[in-house]
């Protein structure tokens, strides 16, 4: 038995920018398969059919107003706007740590600047649609999605390969 790998720190950069230290919580993409159900004469039970993958979206809160953010909102280009997740994980266990990254492109779907109260600390979230992500882990790729490429890489192997050279594209 061991323990599990915790992240203990993390920084956001967006265009290149370091919001260090303005982020306090962000909530990455959830990856989550389509799966339609199928059932046709001779089969007792449906099975789920893969679609591909559902929208990726990425949550940011932030401890106050975010003007850069601001400024991008309305970016033409459904990944007008680069984004990147750099987390310190540390195993409990052996005490080693790995560099976890995120890299994403897409852009603000919402931008909520909360309420506002004189004397009360403020939040500014930001939530964006992303066209491409790539899960990277001690620089090995365990995810790259592309939805405009037509790319899915899982651990290395590319699933959409042949349908792209079926294609033709």
């Amino acid at each position: 038995m061991g323990m599990p790998s915790k992240l203990k720190n993390f920084a956001v950069f967006v265009d290149g920018v370091s919001w260090a230290g303005e982020v306090p919580e962000l909530t990455p993409p959830k990856l989550t398969r389509k799966m339609e159900e199928f059932r046709a004469g001779g089969m007792r039970t449906p099975v789920k059919v893969d679609l591909g993958t559902e929208a990726l979206e990425l949550e940011v809160t932030a401890g106050g107003w975010m003007k850069d953010a601001l400024k991008q909102w309305g970016a033409t280009g459904i990944g007008a706007v680069p984004l990147r997740f750099a987390g310190a994980v540390q195993n409990d266990d052996t005490g080693e740590w790995s560099k976890v990254e995120i890299f994403m492109r897409g852009r603000w779907e919402e931008l909520d600047m909360g309420s506002d109260k004189a004397g009360d600390d403020t939040e500014f979230k930001a939530k964006a649609t992303l066209s491409y992500y790539r899960l990277v882990w001690d620089d090995e790729d365990l995810i790259e999605i592309d939805a405009t490429g037509l790319i899915e890489k899982i651990g290395g192997v590319d699933l959409t390969e042949k349908v792209r050279q079926i294609l033709g594209i």
